[in-house]
This record gives structure tokens, C-alpha cells and sequence, in this order.
């Protein structure tokens, strides 16, 4: 009797494709949906497996997808694997009929993202893409203040990102290497593109960027780091970033990029990415057509102050409200998305984040990179085929 008979058939079983440090996400699959639990994992490389045994004792890790489809009965997957990779293994799992969580960016280029989402619409198997930002504290609480008109009609949104984990989080690995992730405007823009959309609810048809490589390409301390994650190198003593070591051996991304975006609502929007500054923050300007919100940090402790009457300069709001969740990081975020997955795949649920808006994210960062690389020409967003955007609008609706 295999293990997948011997579970029970209420429960709802998940598999983790893709086993590094963003696979803890799925730990809040109990507590998401009681009922539903991990029964095994995916991993290419024995490092990944090895700490398959770890994260998940007692479950059976495989080294590929289609094995697990060939030796378990899944109801579900939850893929954090490298960016590269979303595509084709979405692809895979979709038409096997296993529901996906495909951790964002939905893909590295417009055109693999626009084919899962082809596969997703001919097959009707459930699509999810991470975007956990919606859920964070800050994000629900400007939300909040512009849906209840504080500010008035949302016509201009600029955001600064100070990324002081940078070099960690972005130039020690894979994500460094551009034929791996693209763009730094995918792996961690993603999420306030796809919040500068949720904000302003347009979505982006025009982008103009521009960017260079101005700090971590003149790093020479590089290495490879075979079976390590993240965790193992991350260091707040690991400053400034001129004397960063054990770099990627490849990096030929970005490390500042900025973009201009106009929707599709006419919001005119910019983006501005660092990565070797000291403080790690985003900052939301939004500006309406009575008075405008600013975030003074992004986690618990912060606040979102509203300027809404006319006055000189002030460092105080006219109102200012706390923002709440985790004091860092964004486990509460993470534990929201799951249940908002869980309980869409199992129960019809709606969702705040669509197919549709992270494909609308990967095609402002994708093509701002492309932007930055063609010397700041402006590109503009194509649309889905027809059937693809009607398949995903009727589901919304339904």
C-alpha cells in the first residue's frame, strides 16, 4: 500500500516543490486549513532533499516533478523553486490537474508567464501566484485610507525601495545571474508593482526604464556556494557593500533601477529600486486629488500618515494611523496567503490577488528591464489573447 492510500480521504495533501528557504511557507499549510497538510516535497539537488528531511521529517522527497505525479496523489503543490523554473514546472503541474501556489514572480519573461496562464484557462486547474504583500499591514492599511476616499481620486503613486539586504539576499546566489531571474524588477519588485496595481486599480500599459550595475559588478570576492542557502550567508555585518565577499561568480543584474509607469486608468506611477543602501524599507507615496498618504516604514510600528488639508511643511499628518502585523518581515503576509489559497482551491473562495495581476506585474518589470537595456526606450504592454483574459474574468465572476 502506498502512502498516498493509506491517508485519509478527507485530508487534503500538499506537496512543496522546490525545497530552500522560502519552502517554510508551507509549514502554515496546517494552520491555514485544518485537514490539509505536506505529504512530500520536490528537489532536484541531494542538498535540497537533505533538508527535505529536516523541514519535513517523514516525508517522501523526489527528485523531479513527474515522479511525485507517478507515485502520489496530490491535491495541490506549492512551488518555491528558482525564478527560471516557475514556468515549466506550473505548466507541468497544471496539466496533471494539481492546483498551483507558484511563488512570485509568476515567471522571468512576458511570454512564459502569458503560457501558464494558456494553460491554466484550457485547463481550469486552479492558478496562485504569491503575491503575499496584499495581505501585509501596511499595504491593508493604505487600502483602507484610498477606499475610503481620505485622499480623494488616486492619480499619482511613487515608491522608493531601500533593499539594505541587497547583497544577501540578491547578489550571493542565483538571483545575481540575469539569464537565471532577468530582472531584480521581477524577483523583488514584483511585489510593489503588483501593489501600485492593486492601489490604484489600473494596471500597467506603458513602462520607460532606466538602471545600471553600479556597485556589486566591481565586487571581485566571488565564490560558489553549492548546498547553501540564504540563511547561511546573511550577515547585518556584512557592510558596506563595497567590501561585500563571497559574491555570485556571475552578476549582471541591475542594482539600482527606476521606472516610470502609466496605467491603464491613466495613473501616472515610479518605481525606484536600491540595493546597497543601510536601511531596508519601502516607501509609498500616494497622491490623490484631496491630499495624499505617506508609509514612515512598512512593518508594525510604523505609520501611514494623510496629509489632506492645505499647509506648509509638517512632519506630522493631519491623521496618522499604526501599522500592524509582524515588527518585521512578513510571516503574517505569508500565513494569510496560504489560507487565501487553501481556501480558494477547496472551497471556491475568492482571492484579492488574481492570474491576471501577476501577470500584469511581470509585464511592467520585464519589459522596464527590457526598457533599462535599450536605452530607456518606452514599451508598451501587450495584451493576453482574447479567450485567456475572458477564461480568467469569468472565473472572477463566478
Amino acid at each position: 500500500m502506498t502512502l498516498s492510500t493509506e491517508r485519509s480521504t478527507n485530508e487534503k495533501q500538499i506537496a512543496v516543490v522546490g525545497v530552500g528557504a522560502r519552502s517554510e511557507i508551507a509549514h502554515h499549510v496546517p494552520i491555514a486549513m485544518p485537514g490539509a497538510r505536506v505529504v512530500a516535497t520536490v528537489d532536484p539537488a541531494t542538498a535540497g532533499r537533505l533538508r527535505s528531511e529536516v523541514m519535513f521529517p517523514g516525508m517522501p522527497a523526489y527528485d523531479a516533478v513527474t515522479t511525485l505525479l507517478a507515485s502520489e496523489s496530490i491535491d495541490a503543490a506549492i512551488v518555491t523553486t528558482p525564478d527560471d523554473t516557475h514556468a515549466d514546472i506550473a505548466v507541468e503541474l497544471l496539466r496533471a490537474g494539481v492546483a498551483v501556489y507558484l511563488e512570485k514572480p509568476l515567471a522571468t519573461t512576458l511570454a512564459d508567464a502569458d503560457r501558464v496562464l494558456q494553460v491554466a484557462a484550457e485547463t481550469g486547474t486552479a492558478l496562485y501566484v504569491g503575491h503575499n504583500f496584499r495581505h501585509a499591514g501596511v499595504v491593508r492599511r493604505m487600502k483602507e485610507i484610498i477606499d475610503r476616499g481620505d485622499i480623494g481620486t488616486v492619480k499619482t503613486v511613487w515608491v522608493r525601495h531601500f533593499v539594505g539586504n541587497g547583497g544577501d539576499y540578491y547578489f550571493t546566489d542565483w538571483h545575481a545571474d540575469r539569464s537565471r531571474t532577468n530582472t531584480l524588477l521581477l524577483q523583488k519588485a514584483s511585489h510593489d508593482l503588483d501593489v501600485i496595481h492593486y492601489l490604484t486599480g489600473g494596471y500597467t500599459r506603458r513602462v520607460v526604464g532606466m538602471g545600471d550595475l553600479m556597485v556589486y559588478g566591481g565586487v571581485t570576492d566571488r565564490r560558489e556556494r553549492p548546498g547553501e542557502t540564504m540563511p547561511d550567508w546573511f550577515s547585518f555585518d556584512n557592510w558596506p557593500a563595497t567590501a561585500s565577499t563571497g559574491l555570485n561568480p556571475v552578476i549582471d543584474v541591475e542594482d539600482v533601477s527606476m521606472m516610470l509607469m502609466t496605467l491603464d486608468n491613466g495613473v501616472l506611477a515610479s518605481y525606484e529600486q536600491c540595493h546597497f543602501t543601510p536601511d531596508y524599507w519601502r516607501n509609498y507615496t500616494v497622491i490623490g486629488t484631496e491630499g495624499r498618504l505617506e508609509n514612515i516604514g512598512d512593518t508594525a510600528g510604523g505609520t501611514v500618515k494623510v496629509w489632506n488639508r492645505r499647509r506648509e511643511w509638517a512632519v506630522a499628518g493631519d491623521t496618522e494611523y499604526p501599522i500592524e502585523g509582524d515588527p518585521s518581515g512578513h510571516e503574517d503576509a505569508d500565513l494569510a496567503t496560504m489560507r487565501e489559497f487553501l481556501g480558494h482551491v477547496f472551497h471556491g473562495a475568492p482571492t484579492v490577488v488574481s492570474p491576471l495581476a501577476a501577470r500584469a506585474a511581470v509585464a511592467a518589470g520585464a519589459l522596464a528591464a527590457e526598457s533599462i537595456r535599450e536605452g530607456s526606450r518606452p514599451i508598451d504592454v501587450p495584451s493576453l489573447p482574447p479567450e485567456v483574459l475572458d477564461s480568467f474574468l469569468a472565473r472572477s465572476r463566478s
